[in-house]
């Protein structure tokens, strides 16, 4: 018995070394646990094995030493591990350093025992014909107990609790341990109270570090695995077919089976099936994957198909498994997201970006062919969301977009730009102008009860050079629709070189306008104001640009393009300087300057605090800084402008009302405007001198402007007769040709100062 326990142990031993070293070197985060576990189960073994061989007291006495601090150690480990194994974390650092402080206090009371004797002796018995040292317990022996099962009953709790509340598939790595714990401890405690020096409980102890060595570093529970893995396969969306090496179909999904009509008794038509289905499916141990189209318009489907070998873990092919995935939702996801991606989500045409790459490759794909852009843009399309809504306007958008892709052949293409314009391109063979003006001519959008007519405008550019970039053709298109206007009634205007021309003149000239402030090429030209007596009263200063290339320049070269791009505000800021300048040479003079205020300024500064900042910089009169205003200006915001108005005349300047009659003018803007000087544009009388109704509109104008407490001034005069016709009627103010055309400032001074 002697011999043979202790080979059993010493063997036990060998093994539990080398799982040591096995769980070494695995890379597992729980290897260390694993080791540490192992060597403290080595410990209370190896000190069995020297009380089972020995028959000597003291080395009997250093293996009772051995085992029993070897079962602090191996239980202190048995704790660590479980609290790795189980995942479980300390909750507080109190409670890891009392079992710290138990266990090394267990461990110091045992080392001590030789001078004190309180925890243990031995004594001699004969058991089974030898003689053996057993164990006499003393108060420390029972300490050592308390703290060891202690420590093994907290491991097993853990076990039983993780038992409990895991999943199924963690069942088997659980409960096997637990139940060698609870073999080994009951094992431990006949041990204890059969007093017999052979601890028998070593070999569940042992057995128990195997287990931990393979649950927690190699076991799968194939089984389970198997039966969850196989009870996913079938509830897979994709179809599967399993094939041995003979090619006969062994398994089948549910949806597999569903595909292709299939049972459990033609299993072995399954490749027959597939090939009704799909077209002809090899058996082959090769791998492929392909793709398949069934059906057309709203009923087509999309497969996905795939072959795949079947291996063993030792790369033995043992058959193969066809899948069939059903991609069609996916495919018209995709679909949609790329619709989306370049379709305008209002209307349903291309968005800008896809419209000019589609055209780009049009173009390239057919070089042979001569195409067109037009670019369709909407007059005023703000009044129809201001006065109808957005809801109506959204719907006349809608509306504009099918009429637009009316006129667009399929070999054409067309897009929603931004907001109310929109683009297209075809080729110029296939555009019917007559068509396309006879529908914007008739174009009205209808919803319940409203009714709106909308004007729209087409801008066309025949492509002539191929190699244009396609941003640059719809520029062009957008070009022609500057010379839009009431006089094109087919609302269709084509770009051709003068626009390009205009539009590297306006580029030119832009560019030119600071410098030419700076060196003075533009400067002020005074066009006298004349009373009734002839007498030179007053100038208006108008702008000229003596251009060093392109010599004397008229307004109209240069100030509409001002007025629309808002360049008009620094020459208008420019003009008003000069104006002042010149006043204050002129203080001792009885004359005025009338300056001409832009609408645009009023967007782009604080007119007011710009005149006031002038006037007193120069130091002149504010009455002989005269400030013209057209009708446009109380167009927009016309609160806020009758308000600055009305600060300009209280800090003392005369405002004008220029060309009045020429525009939309009416006796109620008359009545709102705060002036003190209106301008009566001539053409009243221009058309026709004999006119009755002409002169009697004018004369009523200046007798109502009398009525009003407001100068009148008339300016347009180009002959004798119309200026005395004019003071006839009471006029005292006059302006225009027939007294001087505008004339440099130095002429001016020399001829009327």
């Amino acid at each position: 018995m002697r011999v043979f326990f202790s080979s059993l142990l010493i063997g036990l031993t060998i093994i539990l070394i080398l799982c040591i070293i096995l769980a070494k070197r695995s890379r597992k985060t729980i290897s260390g646990s694993v080791a540490f576990l192992l060597s403290g189960i080595i410990a209370p073994i190896i000190g069995n094995t020297i009380i089972i061989a020995s028959g000597n007291e003291l080395v009997a006495t250093i293996g009772c030493y051995t085992y029993y601090i070897g079962m602090d150690i191996f239980m202190y480990a048995l704790l660590m591990f479980t609290f790795k194994y189980c995942s479980i974390t300390w909750k507080n650092n109190i409670l890891k350093n009392l079992v710290h402080f138990l266990v090394y206090f267990d461990i110091i009371q045992f080392l001590v025992n030789p001078f004190f004797g309180h925890a243990f002796e031995t004594e001699k018995i004969i058991y089974d014909g030898f003689p053996y040292y057993r164990l006499v317990p003393h108060i420390g022996q029972t300490y050592h107990r308390i703290v060891c099962y202690g420590l093994f009953l907290a491991a097993i709790i853990i076990f039983v609790v993780m038992l409990i509340r895991s999943p199924r598939i963690y069942s088997e790595r659980y409960s096997i341990i637990l139940i060698t714990l609870l073999v080994g401890g009951a094992w431990q405690s006949v041990y204890i109270f059969s007093r017999t020096p052979i601890d028998r409980s070593m070999l569940s102890f042992a057995i128990l570090g195997f287990l931990i060595f393979y649950f927690s570093l190699y076991y799968r529970p194939m089984r389970l695995l198997d039966r969850m893995l196989a009870q996913i396969a079938s509830d897979m969306p994709e179809a599967l077919y399993f094939f041995d090496l003979s090619g006969r179909c062994i398994w089948a999904n549910d949806p597999g089976k569903s595909l292709i009509d299939l049972d459990e008794k033609q299993m072995d038509k399954t490749i027959e099936k597939l090939n009704e289905l799909f077209g002809d499916i090899e058996t082959e141990h090769e791998e492929w994957s392909l793709k398949k189209v069934l059906g057309s318009g709203n009923d087509v489907r999309f497969y996905s198909i795939e072959k795949r070998k079947v291996e063993t873990s030792n790369s033995r092919v043992v058959g193969s498994l066809i899948s069939v995935r059903d991609n069609t939702q996916e495919q018209r996801n995709l679909q949609m997201e790329l619709f989306n991606a370049n379709h305008d989500t209002l209307t349903g045409l291309y968005t800008k970006e896809y419209l000019f790459k589609s055209f780009e490759r049009k173009l390239k794909q057919s070089m042979d062919v001569a195409f067109l852009a037009g670019y369709v843009d909407v007059k005023n399309f703000k009044i129809v969301n201001d006065i109808f809504g957005n809801d109506f306007g959204d719907y006349a958008i809608k509306c504009i977009a099918e009429l637009v892709n009316s006129f667009v052949p399929k070999e054409g293409i067309c897009g929603r730009l931004a907001g109310d314009t929109f683009g297209f391109a075809m080729p110029v063979n296939k555009f019917d102008k007559e068509k396309v003006s006879n529908k914007l001519a008739d174009f009205v959008v209808s919803k319940g009860k409203i009714e709106h007519r909308i004007m729209i405008n087409i801008g066309i550019y025949e492509v002539n050079e191929k190699g244009l970039d396609v941003s640059v053709i719809f520029d062009r298109a957008h070009l022609a629709l500057s010379m839009a206007g009431n006089e094109f009634q087919s609302g269709i205007i084509y770009y051709d070189d003068k626009m390009r021309e205009m539009m590297l003149w306006e580029q030119l000239i832009s560019t030119q306008l600071p410098k030419a402030i700076e060196e003075k090429q533009i400067v002020p030209y005074l066009q006298p104001l004349v009373d009734s007596a002839g007498k030179v009263v007053g100038a208006e200063a108008l702008v000229r640009w003596e251009h060093p290339e392109h010599g004397f320049l008229s307004p109209g070269k240069f100030i509409p393009i001002f007025e629309k791009n808002g360049m008009i505000v620094e020459v208008d800021r420019y003009m008003w300087r000069c104006a002042c300048e010149i006043i204050s040479r002129w203080k001792d003079k009885d004359i005025f300057i009338s300056i001409n205020i832009s609408p645009k300024d009023f967007y782009f500064m604080n007119v007011p605090e710009e005149l006031k900042k002038l006037v007193n910089e120069y130091n002149i009169d504010k009455k002989k800084l005269r400030l013209e205003i057209t009708e446009t200006v109380m167009m927009t915001d016309s609160d806020s402008r009758m308000e600055i108005l009305n600060d300009l005349r209280s800090t003392g300047f005369i405002v004008e009302m220029d060309d009045f009659g020429s525009g939309y003018s009416s006796l109620n803007l008359l009545k709102d405007m705060p002036v003190d000087l209106l301008k009566i544009d001539m053409m009243f009388l221009k058309a026709s001198e004999n006119d009755i109704k002409a002169q009697k509109i004018v004369q009523s104008i200046i007798h109502l402007t009398k009525d009003l407490g407001i100068e009148s001034l008339t300016e347009g005069v180009e002959t004798e007769r119309q200026y005395q016709l004019l003071s006839d009627m009471g006029c005292r103010l006059f302006q225009g040709y027939y007294f001087s055309e505008p004339v440099p400032v130095e002429v001016f001074e020399r001829s009327y100062l």
